[in-house]
């Protein structure tokens, strides 16, 4: 655990990388707030250099295509996903995404790392569908939110109940979630096809240094310092845990880098521990997060801590991969045991 101070006293103080624009004590923001939010935001890297050209190879295997743009620069923010050539009905289908949050950098290397290193080992097994990076205006700037200062990984069901005080609660829809629900819903839908989603993730020092200042600012409520996980942890649905699944996923991480300890009353991040390195929260979908996008029966969101003395970009990176890949390693095995994997439903997929 890692306890950074802050003030619910910020205003338009230098937080992190960049200032928080303010409303006045306690006033959401309006569009001006928002407008000088994204003007002052910089361009910090290369979507195009570091995403875009590690896609070109994987087109001699794979099906790359563009299902989208941001409007903001269409030529400079295409939407790109990665799929199996030969997809086939009679075999599982498993949905991989990164970069949903742009700033989190091993949730889109981790993604293109598992496409160029391991994905081919599984193409015979399962029906491949990876989008390497949602979010790419926040990969750029090194942003949580998107160019309207929404958080795309609320943005999922924008319908969603609103519970006063709860951490994790539906935004407004974005361009990010709109294009990747469009692109499920072409490809077939995104209901009754998907046996595994794995939503990739980061949780960073700069959460609490710069984006818990900055939503509080924006939401107009003070702001509370919390504290950072030491470590790799999964999100899982307490209402469809799975147990030995996650258990599996911990236990191949933690050969590559260190799982995250509880905080002393039991919780990581303030949300109950089920299991070592497991923390549950309602359902995905229900908070309008990209790990509720499909109904999968296996789902979950990786938590990879990239700020701790202990780990470096590669390690952040293969976590992420060794994550994907014992997963589905865990689900070949139920298959060849005889015991399907997670059901009914998913004994029929597989």
């Amino acid at each position: 655990m890692r306890t950074l101070v802050g003030t619910a006293a910020l205003t338009t103080a230098a937080v992190g990388r960049s200032t928080i624009p303010s409303a006045g004590a306690l006033k959401p923001w309006g569009a001006s707030e928002r407008d000088e939010w994204r003007t002052s935001r910089k361009v910090v890297r290369s979507y195009h250099e570091e995403v875009l050209t590690k896609l070109e190879p994987l087109a001699e295997r794979w099906e790359v295509e563009k299902y989208g743009a941001l409007s903001q620069d269409p030529e400079r923010f295409p939407l790109y996903s990665v799929r199996s050539r030969r997809w086939e009905a009679s075999r599982p289908s498993v949905l991989i995404t990164g970069g949903v949050h742009g700033y989190e950098t091993s949730g889109v290397q981790g993604a293109l790392l598992f496409l160029q290193s391991a994905a081919a080992a599984y193409s015979e097994s399962f029906n491949l569908l990876v989008v390497p990076c949602v979010s790419p205006w926040g990969y750029e700037t090194i942003q949580r939110w998107n160019a309207q200062a929404v958080d795309p990984n609320r943005s999922f069901n924008p319908r969603g109940e609103v519970v006063a005080g709860r951490s994790f609660n539906p935004e407004a829809a974005t361009e990010e979630s709109a294009a990747l629900l469009s692109h499920l819903e072409a490809l077939g839908g995104r209901d009754g096809r998907f046996l595994c989603h794995i939503d990739l993730h980061e949780t960073t020092d700069t959460d609490e240094s710069e984006f818990r200042p900055a939503k509080a600012a924006r939401d107009g409520v003070a702001f509370e310092p919390g504290t950072i996980p030491d470590g790799f942890y999964l999100v899982a649905d307490v209402t469809n845990p799975r147990l030995l699944w996650h258990a599996a996923i911990i236990d191949a991480v933690r050969r590559v880098t260190h799982i995250a300890p509880a905080d002393p009353d039991g919780t990581i991040i303030g949300e109950p521990v089920l299991q070592e390195g497991v923390i549950g929260i309602p359902s995905p979908r229900s908070l309008g997060l990209c790990a509720g996008v499909t109904d999968a029966p296996y789902a979950t969101t990786t938590e990879v801590y990239p700020d701790s003395p202990k780990a470096d970009a590669d390690i952040c990176n293969r976590a992420q991969v060794a994550a994907i890949t014992s997963a589905l390693d865990f689900l070949l095995a139920e298959r060849r045991a005889g015991g399907g994997a997670g059901g009914a439903a998913a004994k029929a997929e597989l």
